[in-house]
């Protein structure tokens, strides 16, 4: 894989709107307008009520192949490279963004041990990777998740929720990422695996200056990382600040304070 490019920002998004297919109807417009900017080794918590637009945005910005989501106005750009329009540049989106999807655990391919399922993007782009490298890396991963060694030869069936969420924040995490972008990444979570998880974003953003986009409606999350906060409301952005305690509301976004105040 070629040199990560030097850009301004990690992710930079300038009047963003997405849209959905609609079944046999018109287009969906589920994110309309949305701008920020999210520097390198930050984080940004991305919050607001389902159907707000928020894993739409989280799905696009990480170059997920989402059936009927697509940009239909403004740009954004992760890593320098536009979401809109990538073309080749495709696969060094997704190698640059780590991306775990919302209810990540439950989507592991039930065929594939722990250990392809942790390796796959480093499989899926070198054939001829080391596999006793590939396998150090792979029980790393796993101890800093706080998984036994012994769930790499296990089949995502026979492990717990918690434990297939790990998993997938380990797939996530195993390309040391330059973006984390995470919708809900601690579903399923007890406290104590939390605090490792966290711990595992957190380390990454101070040594290798990673930034981490997260949806979370949690206000504990956006606390502990320390997080910029984007709220929405169908679509459109209707608070933005610096943890949950500093936001500027607009006038239609008051309702939803108590989305942010637990």
């Amino acid at each position: 894989m070629a040199r990560r490019r030097t850009a301004d920002a990690a992710i930079d998004c300038s009047d963003l709107s997405i849209a959905r297919a609609g079944r046999g109807g018109p287009n969906q417009r589920v994110v309309d307008g949305v701008t920020f900017r999210l520097p390198h080794g930050r984080s940004l918590a991305v919050m607001g009520p389902t159907g707000s637009g928020k894993s739409s945005l989280a799905a696009v910005l990480a170059g997920a192949d989402e059936p009927g989501l697509a940009v239909v106005g403004g740009e954004a750009t992760v890593e320098g490279i536009p979401v809109r329009r990538p073309g080749r540049d495709h696969r060094y989106l997704t190698y640059y963004a780590g991306y775990l999807p919302q209810s990540a655990g439950a989507r592991l391919p039930a065929r594939l041990t722990v250990s392809d399922v942790i390796g796959g993007p480093i499989t899926s782009r070198d054939r001829r990777v080391s596999s006793r490298a590939l396998a150090v890396r792979v029980a790393s991963l796993l101890d800093e998740m706080m998984l036994p060694l012994g769930a790499a030869a296990k089949y995502p069936y026979e492990l717990s929720a918690g434990m297939r969420q790990r998993v997938a924040m380990a797939r996530a995490l195993v390309l040391q990422p330059r973006v984390l972008i995470a919708d809900e990444p601690y579903a399923n979570m007890d406290v104590e695996v939390r605090t490792a998880a966290r711990d595992a974003i957190l380390r990454r953003q101070r040594e290798l200056g990673m930034a981490a986009l997260v949806v979370t409606n949690q206000a504990d999350v956006a606390d502990e990382l320390d997080a910029d906060v984007l709220v929405l409301r169908a679509g459109h952005a209707v608070a933005y600040g610096h943890g949950i305690r500093d936001l500027l509301w607009t006038p239609s976004g008051e309702a939803d304070r108590r989305l942010v105040g637990s």
